[in-house]
């Protein structure tokens, strides 16, 4: 089938944000073009995998996806024994197939879903260049094409701040229904985890984009440890990686000659910066991100900023309270110290202190 040349919306990335954008906006009417540059969403997966419960609200029911539930976080400080954080409900999912589903769901709204069918190029008139040389001029881009998105930066919306992160799966030797934080003065700007899924763990580390070199080594430490506890494998089934924003929002609209632009999920820097969770607020802004482009091209002109206001609504205090906690925690380093572990428990969500004013 002929691609589109002159299509209502144009989404760039089909994760959960454009997934849920294209949906949105072709169950509107509208004529929907999705690109995806990977040949399969959610593939290969750069993500713990784990979900809290209320993503249901928007995907639905998490039983086809759902590998195992969580019900605990167990959140270790330093070498001491783990605080438990109980009624922390939520499931780790497979993450490959729930953006499968997601992507499915677009096409059979309507949308025109293309997979491995990369952005070459975005030209200050909006016109869209791609990799096989056609031109897409839609009218609308919603851009969902990650932490360092083309479209954001076509825009001048760029995240800025980062976490590195590299994970690793082995087998889970004992049946576990938490997620495991390890929070470490080592550890500079992030944490590690253990996030277990069905006879397997997810086993992983964030570090700040300066202390990069140290991301291996500091992952192996803790393969290691986990080894020695008898928890997990020695074995290294599969890694993976890649950044995570930190940085909070940027400014989810803008312009291109006459074509308007969107940002939703990562590339809008929804991402929380102390915990990394961002696809709830993905399916979510993704959503309101194909509402507002139909509600804009059906003649309501405050559509694209009313967007704006709405992504504020919903997330700007919790991005805005973790990035003060995040700030707090860094404010070691750059004195040339290191935080103590009151620090780290004021700066991760599974503790009071966290949470105060």
């Amino acid at each position: 089938m002929m691609l589109s040349a002159l299509p209502d919306v144009l989404v760039v990335g089909l994760g959960p944000a454009g997934s849920m954008a294209a949906a949105q906006a072709a169950r509107a009417g509208l004529d929907v073009v999705a690109i995806e540059r990977k040949q399969r969403g959610g593939a290969p997966v750069q993500c713990a995998e784990f979900v809290p419960n209320m993503v249901a609200r928007e995907f639905g029911d998490l039983g086809p996806v759902a590998a195992q539930p969580v019900a605990r976080m167990l959140s270790f400080v330093e070498h001491a024994a783990a605080d438990i954080k109980e009624n922390f409900p939520g499931a780790m999912i497979d993450r490959a197939l729930f953006d499968t589903i997601l992507a499915e769901r677009a096409e059979a709204a309507g949308a025109d879903c293309r997979f491995t069918t990369a952005l070459s190029a975005v030209a200050a008139d909006g016109t869209v260049r791609l990799a096989d040389g056609t031109h897409v001029r839609p009218r609308i881009v919603i851009g969902a094409d990650g932490p360092r998105s083309r479209i954001g930066r076509a825009i001048g919306a760029r995240n800025r701040d980062f976490v590195e992160t590299r994970q690793i799966t082995a087998a889970l030797l004992e049946a576990h229904d938490g997620t495991d934080i390890f929070l470490s003065a080592e550890i500079e700007g992030g944490y590690g985890w253990l996030f277990p899924r069905a006879g397997v763990a997810n086993i992983g580390l964030g570090l700040r984009p300066e202390a990069r070199h140290r991301l291996k080594p500091l992952l192996t430490s803790l393969h290691g440890k986990l080894i020695a506890e008898g928890r997990v494998g020695r074995e290294v089934l599969s890694v993976t990686g890649g950044p995570i924003p930190v940085g909070g929002p940027v400014s989810p609209r803008g312009g291109l000659g006459e074509t308007a632009v969107l940002l939703a999920g990562d590339a809008a820097g929804l991402t929380n910066p102390v915990t990394g969770a961002g696809i709830s607020a993905a399916l979510q802004s993704g959503a309101l991100a194909g509402a507002a482009a139909a509600e804009w091209l059906g003649g309501d002109e405050n559509a694209l900023t009313d967007y704006g206001e709405e992504l504020e609504d919903l997330f700007g205090a919790s991005l805005s309270r973790a990035l003060k906690r995040r700030r707090g925690v860094l404010a070691a380093y750059r004195s040339g110290g290191k935080p103590r572990p009151e620090d780290l428990r004021q700066g991760w969500v599974g503790y009071p202190e966290y949470w105060a004013a």
